[in-house]
């Protein structure tokens, strides 16, 4: 009998009020306003620890969702994602109050240097003991592109095309500037670190120009590990080359197992092993002791939900101001500059403004899991099952009750039923999740900017480690 495969779990969050379930900051018993202080983080994140939670994910923007109406007039009023603070500043106060939980933190990498975000999240790497991981985006918003001083964002395929670039350079700095053994820290011999085994990085290429040696030590991870969630085509040949852990939001389980056989056979075709990435899908779930409660509970939390500023949030993902349309008139949906895979979708099942807005009942766009522990693990189970996802996002809804919930009720559940842990594993992220190394495997193309010396090392690491699961059988 094979064994039950184990949930992986993240909360899926952002630095801001208002997130994915719109309107909820609204409730008596929601917190939400408290987002920028240090407080209300080091909570949920004691909380989180606390039911073996592999990691917080937070998103983020670096614009403002003006397409609904032409305005940002319900973003202000709702609170959609404005005011957002800066996700990395996070952090280190989360690390510092837990020993396990992850970090998958979103930068966009259309409005960095590669240089100098690469010491970003090597310190943040250093400073949670390699609990950091990265979500790379590539950005859709054409409010953020013009408050860059740009007149508007790259083509969509494009985008991916300098993150590929921008990708090259950072595994250069990360994995190729310092060898391993560079590091001394001899005081007796004046010597912290071996000039032979320091590299300067030269890159010169259509995007970038690096001429410089990486300003942090090796981290624990080196690399963070590194997230993705593009779903388009391009999207997908992407993750197939850098991701290890991919996000989607599906609509539905035949959409998700779809996605999820498309990407495997990207990382086959980029030379990967199929389960080399861990697919995670954005779900909501509200639960109570019993089913009677649970769905009271969700009554309750619909009364104070927006779907109105769930259709503004999905105007700025589509690019489509929704609100210029008649309830049930066909929507127009062509090419836009936005989020493909969210055009395509709404494209592809003609949904109206007024199926739309019976969509964002909980005034966000993904399902919502509502019952008893009991029927919420069901569920879960069933996605896991039926789709071949490896874990959820689960997005908030009123914070801190909707963590503390499933990690109360459903979390127990779980366990009971041997699909999740009991306990953390030891080591950074990487290994937590994958179960193998610290570092990049060897057979992730971007191992390739080690130094000669350390992929020899790591391909006799790996040598020895197929000889035990030989010896073992």
């Amino acid at each position: 009998m094979a064994a039950k495969k184990e949930i992986l779990l993240n909360a899926f969050n952002m630095n801001c009020v208002g997130h994915i379930n719109h309107g909820l900051w609204t409730h008596p018993r929601d917190e939400s306003l408290h987002y920028n202080t240090i407080e209300h983080w080091t909570g949920i994140a004691r909380t989180l620890e606390r039911g073996l939670f592999d990691g917080l994910f937070i998103a983020d923007i670096v614009g403002v969702y003006d397409v609904y109406q032409g305005n940002v007039d319900v973003t202000l009023r709702e609170s959609i994602q404005l005011p957002v603070n800066d996700p990395m500043l996070l952090i280190s106060a989360m690390a510092a109050v837990t020993r396990n939980l992850g970090f998958g933190v979103t930068v966009n990498l259309g409005y960095e240097l590669p240089y100098l975000l690469a010491r970003r999240f090597s310190t943040l790497d250093h400073l949670t003991r390699g609990r950091i991981g990265w979500n790379i985006v590539t950005g859709y918003l054409d409010s953020a592109a013009r408050a860059m001083g740009l007149s508007e964002q790259l083509p969509h395929d494009e985008r991916y095309e300098r993150a590929d670039e921008f990708l090259d350079v950072l595994y250069q700095l990360w994995e190729g500037s310092w060898e391993e053994g560079a590091v001394r820290r001899d005081k007796a011999a004046r010597v912290f670190a071996d000039p032979a085994r320091v590299h300067a990085v030269h890159h010169h290429g259509r995007y970038y120009q690096v001429d410089g040696y990486h300003l942090a030590e090796p981290s624990p991870q080196r690399t963070p590990v590194l997230f993705q969630a593009g779903s388009s085509g391009r999207g997908q040949r992407f993750a197939g080359r850098h991701a290890e852990c991919v996000f989607i939001s599906p609509p539905n389980k035949a959409s998700a197992k779809k996605s999820v056989a498309s990407l495997r056979e990207q990382l086959v075709a980029a030379g990967r092993r199929p389960d080399d990435v861990k697919v995670f899908v954005g779900a909501s779930a509200v639960t109570a002791p019993t089913e009677r409660q649970a769905r009271e509970k969700f009554e309750d939390y619909k009364r104070h939900a927006s779907r109105d500023a769930g259709l503004a949030h999905f105007s700025a993902s589509t690019g489509i101001d929704f609100s210029r349309y008649d309830l049930d008139a066909p929507i127009r949906y062509g090419a836009t500059n936005a989020i493909e895979s969210a055009t395509r979708t709404a494209e592809q099942h003609g949904w109206t403004r007024r199926q739309l807005l019976e969509l964002f009942e909980l005034g966000g766009r993904y399902p919502a899991i509502v019952g008893d522990p009991s029927r919420v693990a069901d569920e879960l189970q069933s996605w896991v099952d039926e789709t071949g996802v490896d874990g959820f996002n689960l997005s908030r809804t009123v914070v801190p009750e909707s963590y503390e919930d499933f990690v109360d009720l459903v979390v127990p559940e779980l366990q009971q039923r041997g699909v999740y842990k009991t306990a953390y594993a030891p080591g950074t992220l990487r290994r937590k999740l994958f179960g193998e190394g610290d570092h990049l495997p060897e057979r992730h193309a971007r191992a390739q900017f080690r130094r000669p010396a350390e992929r020899k090392a790591a391909e006799a690491t790996n040598d020895r480690k197929v000889e035990r699961e030989i010896l073992g059988k």
